[in-house]
């Protein structure tokens, strides 16, 4: 980095808030008391985040008589769900170009019900009255280097072909500019239906209260410590209590399950964002977004950018952390060093904004699978099901892992049960430090890649034989 551009990046971070700009909101709700003693239900979820939420909501909805009891170990939306940047895809695959290397069979299924999830999602926000900010503006996928031009219009050419491609729309440099001006775009394909922006804290405290309205009981600061059979049904143990349930349903995603033979099959990937301060009119002019859409680049360190209705901008990405053995610790939730390099890297991409202040920096970590996507099962024979793997997008599929979920508990054949995606598990990932050094390898693989014209490694070959990976 120049010591021009360090330097101005600096300055852009000196007054930001090491908190989610999304959890900084003086209009969060007070969490609900924390469990004590012993509780009986149908239905026990554990974890609210959007897993968890949609969980306990749609078991409701599908039957208004289930009792159903959601715990939470601190509050709800206070993990990935309210750090996230607010990108609310249709895409249940991790991108078309996923869905296609791994099912390619299924994919127009899977798109067609990553379709009606979204519509449902849309249709549940009106609903139930959640003001998290929603609206439906879609996204760009942006190509900043020649390399990733050629690989974006061939995946479009592709989607046209197998009649995939919606409302997609090719933009060249001019029509890119004309909607978000950057001198480093080269040209993008726009989703103008199949991604909404949204309020993810917003979102996932108005499913929280959505739910209370239902009849779910809410038991903040209870944390799930471990499973166990209990007659016909499981029982749970927490701090100060136990629940006993018929079912239960983990949303529990990167924190470690309690079915712990899945516990191979996902990594925590540390994701850093910043905020800008509103944008003034003459700032907000400069770059043009009059349409809201969503961005993101096409490298595979790449970044996401979106615009929130108060003019600011969120830019996020890039650095995908991974700490030695897979441990969770909330020293891993700041990196100055990151927030540094993102900020940076803002300024190149927008340098009209020069002057422009960060007013907050955060991480949080997500869950990440060898397939970048959910994957689904029970355990205690159907007694347990499980949804985990969503790799960063999971605003909008968690709601599919729940139907997904429900399905599996009920015992039930469904459109959703019988998909390959569903029934088969991603590959786990190996013990230290062959994880470690794997995924070093493999992060050093791809920005190496980025840098040379996007040409594979072995390594990264090898990877794609046989169907793993790690997303940056």
């Amino acid at each position: 980095m120049a010591p021009d551009a360090m330097r101005t990046a600096a300055r852009s971070l000196s007054a930001a808030r090491p908190v989610s700009y999304w959890l900084d909101d003086p209009g969060k709700p007070a969490p609900q008391p924390a469990l004590t003693g012993d509780e009986h239900c149908d239905l026990l979820v554990i974890g609210a985040g959007y897993s968890g939420l949609w969980t306990a909501l749609l078991a409701k909805e599908r039957d208004p008589a289930r009792d159903v009891v959601l715990i939470e170990g601190h509050e709800a939306g206070w993990a990935a769900s309210g750090r996230n940047g607010g990108f609310c895809a249709a895409s249940l695959t991790h991108g078309l170009a996923n869905g296609l290397a791994r099912w390619p069979d299924e994919l127009a299924k899977l798109e067609e019900l990553g379709a009606r999830n979204l519509d449902a999602i849309e249709e549940a926000v009106a609903r139930y009255g959640i003001d998290c900010d929603f609206e439906r503006s879609g996204e760009i996928d942006v190509a900043t280097e020649p390399h990733q031009v050629e690989e974006l219009r061939e995946l479009h050419a592709e989607a046209e072909r197998l009649g995939l491609a919606g409302g997609s729309q090719w933009l060249d440099r001019d029509a890119l500019r004309a909607e978000v001006d950057s001198p480093t775009f080269l040209g993008g394909v726009w989703d103008r239906d199949s991604v909404a922006m949204l309020n993810p804290a917003k979102l996932a405290w108005g499913l929280k209260q959505a739910c209370l309205g239902l009849g779910v009981r809410i038991y903040e600061h209870t944390r799930g410590l471990d499973l166990a059979a209990s007659g016909a049904g499981m029982a749970v143990r927490t701090p100060y209590g136990r629940v006993f349930a018929r079912r239960v349903a983990l949303g529990t995603n990167i924190f470690p399950s309690l079915v712990k033979r899945i516990r191979p099959l996902t990594v925590p990937v540390y994701d850093y964002a910043l905020m800008t301060e509103p944008l003034t009119e003459a700032q907000l002019d400069s770059v043009g977004w009059k349409n809201r859409q969503g961005l993101g680049d096409s490298a595979n360190q790449f970044h996401y950018f979106r615009i929130t209705p108060d003019r600011r901008i969120l830019w996020g990405g890039y650095d995908a952390i991974y700490p030695y053995g897979g441990r969770l610790d909330a020293e891993h939730d700041h990196r100055p060093e990151t927030y540094l390099k993102l900020a940076e890297h803002f300024f190149t991409c927008f340098p009209q904004l020069e002057g422009v202040n960060f007013s907050h920096a955060w991480g949080g970590a997500i869950d990440t699978c060898a397939r970048f996507s959910a994957f689904f099962g029970t355990a205690h024979a159907g007694k347990v099901a499980y949804a985990a793997g969503y790799t960063g997008l999971g605003v909008g599929a968690t709601r599919f892992g729940a139907d997904v979920m429900l399905d599996l508990l009920a015992g039930e054949r469904t459109e959703r049960t019988e998909l390959e995606m569903v029934r088969s598990k991603p590959m786990p990932f190996p013990p230290e430090p062959l994880a470690w050094t794997g995924i070093s390898l493999t992060k050093w693989s791809l920005a190496r890649a980025d840098s040379n014209g996007g040409h594979r490694n072995l390594w990264l070959k090898a990877l794609d034989r046989v169907g793993l990976g790690f997303d940056s």
